[in-house]
């Protein structure tokens, strides 16, 4: 992107705002938001939220150590987590409370949505995966873990486009003029 992408403004707002938003008004209790050493902008991006921040100390070793240090944030008590991109501020509140109950009614313990594209994000994850999340490393985030075997992947489907990341300048400025 070339700019700190988490804290562009999105109608009126950062981009992370939307999606933290989105993920408390969906019921996900116990939010943590995994950010690189000195993340004050971030910090202030989500001032009076109730959120818990967790330092990833290399983010620049990929998509692993985030959620790595996510996971290490978790309370011990915690049954699932929903993980979510920062640079997705469009997923509907419904594809999150969909997972949720997903989980609830199938009780498998990796609940992804599909799209009209295929598989994306947010994933939840239920607290027996949380080992198998602890070993990620490298770039691919826990597609590792999903696709290691299908029969513990609920996957909801859920007839919308694929929420767009922001990676590029014009993903940005497409996602701005989006109403």
């Amino acid at each position: 992107m070339g700019r700190p992408k988490l804290t562009l403004d999105l109608d009126g707002r950062p981009v992370i705002r939307h999606v933290v938003e989105a993920l408390t008004g969906a019921g996900i209790e116990d939010l943590v938001v995994v950010v690189p050493p000195a993340s004050t902008a971030l910090e202030a991006a989500l001032a009076g939220l109730p959120v818990r921040f967790a330092v990833n100390p290399m983010p620049e070793a990929g998509q692993a150590g985030s959620v790595v240090s996510g996971v290490r944030a978790l309370s011990p008590s915690a049954e699932a987590a929903v993980v979510a991109l920062g640079d997705q501020p469009h997923v509907p509140r419904a594809v999150i409370v969909g997972l949720c109950e997903a989980h609830r009614a199938t009780r498998l313990p990796i609940v992804a949505p599909r799209y009209r594209e295929g598989r994306g994000n947010p994933v939840l994850f239920a607290a027996a995966m949380f080992p198998e999340l602890l070993r990620l490393t490298g770039d691919q985030g826990a597609r590792g873990v999903i696709d290691a075997d299908p029969t513990r992947v609920a996957l909801v489907p859920f007839d919308l486009p694929m929420p767009r990341d922001l990676d590029t300048p014009d993903d940005y400025e497409s996602v701005r003029g989006r109403r």
